[in-house]
């Protein structure tokens, strides 16, 4: 594995921090100040399948339903990832959405459709409504500036959809001459595993899950009691978002694949794909009508916050969970 070398190293657009002697660079830094991280060329097994027993011993206070309804995380199945790539090294933060938007003149879809997104309220009570969201919303008072809790520019930005994120990918290209673009959903796995075949690129037990990543905890838990149950044992010190890359690196550098803000990816969801998915660079299936998100968020409970965990929405979705993450081609 590529050693990184920071050492005060951090240098902009047309230039990369060095690795190895003679390797290639394992950082590089655009002209929104993103780092991205060089992730190689590999095969994994991608999806996840446990026994019943194993989810209920380890994930105790879930009812027993809930691990009726990971069936799409199956089969497990070889994937070759056939290039090398960067992956962003973090989230998209608030700031680098600005910077964005200010240079762009793109309007985020909550903005523009004047629907807003969502957001913490203190006094909303979700057995109040219909739906029963632990978030108030949509309303326009929330959108990526204004989720309902304090973010300083180093916070990941959340209410975004995925066609903002599109957006955005679509903007660095034309602007600096390179491919971004959003990770598959088989790229986000494999560079959340990073060699691991655990559920966390840590291991499997949920409370290791306070090390690596910003997930629901007793800080949370606070705000939310009646899903206290839920909660890691312990504190990791952030009821809400956290700033990015507070929290340790898996083993290819990549801060946060797990926590603070789940990560729209490319892919069209279908529950059968993985049954007939290509071994090599799957795309996912070819229409659809929602889009993957990945990792969790800081509200996300333990079982929904590992490697192989499918979520989805649909591509105009924006709530106060959901960031994102970009992936830049290799030349």
């Amino acid at each position: 594995m590529r050693s990184l070398v920071w050492a005060g190293l951090c240098v902009w657009m047309g230039s990369a921090v060095a690795g190895e002697v003679g390797g290639p660079p394992t950082v590089w830094v655009n002209s929104l100040g993103m780092r991205f991280v060089w992730v190689p060329a590999g095969a994994f097994q991608m999806g996840h399948a446990e026994p019943a027993e194993r989810w209920q011993r380890d994930y105790p206070s879930y009812p027993s339903e809930r691990f009726g309804l990971l069936g799409d995380e199956a089969p497990v199945h070889r994937v070759r990832i056939t290039r090398d790539f960067w992956l962003g090294q973090h989230e998209v933060t608030v700031g680098q959405f600005r910077r964005f938007l200010e240079r762009s003149g793109h309007v985020p879809e909550s903005v523009r459709d004047g629907t807003g997104g969502y957001g913490h309220n203190p006094a909303y009570d979700p057995a109040t409504t219909a739906r029963g969201d632990a978030f108030e919303g949509r309303d326009p008072r929330y959108a990526w500036s204004h989720p309902g809790f304090a973010q300083t520019d180093e916070h990941p930005v959340l209410n975004v959809t995925w066609n903002d994120a599109v957006a955005l990918a679509a903007w660095l290209s034309r602007t600096e001459g390179r491919r971004y673009r959003l990770p598959t959903e088989a790229e986000w796995e494999y560079a959340c595993r990073a060699g691991s075949s655990t559920r966390y690129p840590n291991g499997d037990d949920p409370q290791r899950l306070l090390e690596i990543a910003n997930t629901f905890d007793a800080d949370a838990a606070v705000h939310w009691p009646r899903w206290s149950g839920f909660a890691l044992r312990g504190s990791d010190g952030f009821p809400f978002t956290a700033p990015v890359g507070r929290f340790a690196p898996n083993a290819w550098g990549l801060h946060d694949m797990l926590g603070n803000a789940w990560e729209w990816v490319s892919d069209w969801h279908a529950d059968d794909y993985y049954a007939q998915a290509p071994t090599n660079d799957p795309q996912g299936p070819a229409t659809g009508d929602v889009r993957v998100r990945r990792g969790g968020s800081w509200h996300t409970w333990s079982l929904y916050a590992r490697c192989a965990y499918r979520n989805w929405n649909a591509p105009s979705t924006r709530y106060t969970l959901v960031g994102m993450r970009l992936l830049l081609e290799v030349d």
